[in-house]
């Protein structure tokens, strides 16, 4: 039976011990009996733990070829991981020769000739769509909101493989372009303030439940402030009862003085809006109407007889009438630069339009897209529109097309996967951009690319966008994804058990989390903070939670943790509840999400034969532990438990909801571990000190290959191994301080360079 795929390559590929590189090992004379010494008891001979056997291949060559198998002993051997501690270990050197066997002659990794791969042309995500109408126009709308969800791949959004496009997309685009430009150039009528004074607010008359009648002659009044002098709409909303042989006659009067009469014929059942035109100064004037033909008749003639009387339902004003159209907005100043006149209308059209498509496309707009545009502003110019609205419609057209909804890069030999280039600076400029700041390059960095001085300005234009407000939105687009935080719009506590769980407490928990992270950008502080930091920030509602005193207030404030069980993001509540189950907490998926998120090692799935332990009835009933412990017992289970379980435990002091207890049901809690390369701890700050101390190198790498995949927008290749080393090379010497991870990944070769399709010849 084959090596069943049961993880993909992920990111244990780039999670290599750097160290110079041995010749290639012959694999029948050196390797072989490696494997039979050390990992034939359980992936050979028959035994096939975790899904992996050596010796179910029909010949080498198949053997080789399973990348997915050596991306996974690549990983677990270069950490220790395997052989298990229980078992015989090899030499560091018989170690390391196999490791070098694996990357020159499966992997053919060369550093000295780096494969960069390719990255796919991709949509922009929501959150990159909306920061660049914000952005492009102006203005603070985000269209994308209304848009379908984006699929994530290597955990991330921004993964060009997966950020598919539908019919539903493409309608919402049209739709987004016309209500962002709508917002940013306003071309419709000028829309004139206007105030309604219902019948509460009117004087006069006898009220009759949302109306006012008058039933002999009289008036119905109304004071009202005007801002400016001009000239105002009065509109007095009126119906009759007919009496006699004429209409009810109405007047209008301002300020006592009468300016005007309407003949009231609208009945009941269809009031009338009754309008006239006046001028007043600024201020507070008296309006009213008067009942001017008052006529009772109780006898004679039927069609004399009758009682005439006028009823108001409400006054409207409105106005200033004919003030000058206002200033246009800022947004609007900025796309049309330049005046236009009749006799160069067409040229300032082509300026404008030009202008704007460059900005939009991220890179000069060609000559052939810009004549498309301008046949476009035709259309509605030969039919007498206003130049306004007739730029308008291009710009739409420019906002619906590939070049702008898609991030793409221009290849001199797409086909030729052995054609390495480095990528032209308008596509460096949208590379760093959306890496940093989610949105396009800024006017600074396209003039850098027009002037072909980008890439030799690189780290200057690095730590100035670091140090921007917008590199913070990190801490969304990367550290929310990295961490898994936005889980916890799934999560749901029993409660039950957990009665003061709710809305709020978990907006605070994803709050301090975000703080963390933003901190650490913005001071350009030690990646390790993420998981030893001493500190945290909290509000009042977060605070009592946690069970910490002297925080009061909703908004967030920096809390030392000396005196305190936490460290870094491991003792966040965001992490801790995210990680546990409705009811409990699960040391097992606690531990899971270290080994996947900090340590980048996570073990395949269960076989499809083990229950849950929840399910599992021969450990029913006893401590959480114990259980967990019991089911470790099961061959089938103990090669993964053992390495996830004591992870977990050390977390058990915080119960599902991330609040501390040190007893579970009466019984103390035991938070000691071992991990199976053998480093101890007692307490959930001890982890966090083994974590920082003794898997650095794991949590660093993974750290940087997880940065490196949300830059590329494609998930990792056994190829990054060399630019992973350097990163982490770049870290070790800048003191791990986050500037130091941002500028190796933005130095690196695949975020400079890139390759046509299909696989390299060679190494």
């Amino acid at each position: 039976m084959k090596f069943t795929r049961s993880i993909p390559v992920l990111f244990g590929l780039a999670l290599l011990l750097s160290a110079p590189r041995a010749r290639a090992a012959h694999f029948e004379k050196d390797i072989l009996p490696v494997l039979k010494l050390f990992c034939y008891d359980c992936h050979g001979d028959g035994a096939q733990k975790g899904g992996v056997s050596f010796d179910t291949f029909d010949s080498q060559a198949k053997l080789m070829k399973d990348m997915d198998l050596w991306s996974r002993v690549l990983s677990q051997v270069s950490f220790g991981n395997m052989p298990p501690g229980n078992k015989r270990q090899p030499t560091p050197n018989t170690r390391q020769k196999l490791l070098d066997w694996i990357e020159t002659d499966v992997f053919k990794v060369n550093c000295n000739n780096p494969d960069p791969g390719r990255v796919t042309i991709r949509r922009l995500n929501r959150t990159e769509y909306n920061n660049t109408i914000r952005d492009l126009l102006g203005i603070s709308f985000r269209p994308a909101d209304d848009f379908p969800p984006d699929d994530s791949g290597f955990g991330f959004d921004n993964i060009g493989d997966v950020l598919s496009i539908s019919p539903l997309h493409m309608e919402k685009y049209l739709i987004a372009a016309e209500q962002s430009l709508d917002k940013a150039i306003p071309t419709g009528p000028v829309k004139l303030s206007s105030k309604t004074l219902d019948s509460e607010r009117l004087q006069g008359g006898r009220d009759q439940g949302g109306e006012r009648i008058l039933v002999s002659n009289g008036e119905i009044s109304a004071s009202y402030d005007f801002p400016m002098a001009g000239g105002y709409q009065l509109r007095a909303r009126a119906y009759q009862h007919r009496a006699g042989s004429e209409a009810t006659r109405m007047g209008f009067l301002l300020d006592g003085r009468s300016i005007g009469e309407a003949r009231v014929d609208a009945e009941k059942n269809d009031p009338g809006d009754y309008e006239k035109t006046i001028r007043v100064q600024k201020g507070r004037r008296r309006l009213a109407v008067s009942f001017l033909n008052d006529y009772y008749r109780k006898d004679g003639p039927r069609n004399l007889r009758g009682d005439r009387n006028l009823i108001v339902e409400s006054f409207s004003i409105t106005g200033p009438l004919n003030q000058p159209p206002p200033e246009p907005p800022m947004s609007q100043q900025r796309i049309f630069f330049k005046k236009q006149t009749a006799a160069n209308q067409e040229q300032v059209a082509r300026e404008i339009i030009g202008a704007f498509a460059t900005r939009a496309f991220r890179r000069p707009v060609e000559k052939e897209e810009l004549d498309g545009l301008m046949a476009i502003w035709l259309i509605p110019i030969h039919k007498g529109e206003s130049f306004e609205l007739s730029v308008k419609l291009a710009l739409r057209a420019a906002l619906s097309s590939p070049a702008f909804l898609f991030r793409g890069e221009v290849q001199p030999d797409p086909d030729n996967p052995n054609k390495i280039y480095p990528i032209n600076e308008y596509a460096l400029a949208s590379r760093l951009s959306y890496f940093l700041w989610g949105s396009m390059p800024d006017d600074e960095l396209t003039q850098l690319a027009s002037r072909k001085r980008l890439r030799s300005n690189l780290a200057e234009q690095t730590y100035r966008m670091l140090r921007s407000n917008r590199a913070l939105g990190l801490a969304e687009s990367f550290a929310m994804q990295w961490l898994q935080i936005r889980n916890l719009d799934l999560v749901t506590p029993s409660e039950k058990h957990f009665p003061d769980f709710d809305d709020q407490l978990k907006e605070a928990m994803r709050t301090e989390t975000e703080m963390l992270f933003k901190r650490v950008v913005r001071e350009d502080r030690s990646v390790l903070e993420f998981l030893n930091a001493d500190y945290t920030y909290l509000n009042e509602r977060l605070a009592k939670h946690y069970g910490m005193s002297g925080v009061k207030g909703d908004n967030f404030r920096l809390v030392s943790l000396s005196n305190s069980p936490r460290r870094g993001v491991l003792t966040h509540g965001s992490v801790l509840t995210i990680t546990s189950n409705p009811t409990r907490t699960s040391p097992v998926k606690r531990g899971l999400w270290v080994l996947e998120n900090i340590l980048g090692t996570p073990p395949p799935p269960p076989p499809p034969d083990v229950p849950d332990l929840d399910d599992d009835k021969e450990v029913t009933g006893a401590t959480l532990r114990a259980r967990l412990e019991m089911h470790r017992e099961k061959p089938v289970c103990n090669s993964c438990h053992q390495r996830m379980d004591p992870l977990g435990f050390g977390l058990e002091n915080f119960d599902a909801v991330g609040k501390y207890r040190e007893k579970e049901d009466g019984a103390l809690i035991d938070t000691a571990g071992k991990l199976v390369t053998g480093e101890s701890f007692t307490t959930p700050a001890e982890l966090a000190n083994v974590l920082v101390d003794r898997k650095r190198d794991e949590f660093v790498r993974t750290l940087a290959l997880r940065m490196l995949t949300f830059a590329l927008g494609r998930g990792p290749e056994h190829y990054d191994k060399c630019a992973v080393d350097r990163i982490v090379h770049e870290m070790e010497r800048n003191d791990y301080k986050f500037s130091s991870l941002i500028l190796g990944v933005v130095k690196s070769v695949p975020f400079q360079l890139r390759r046509g399709e299909g696989e390299r010849n060679g190494g």
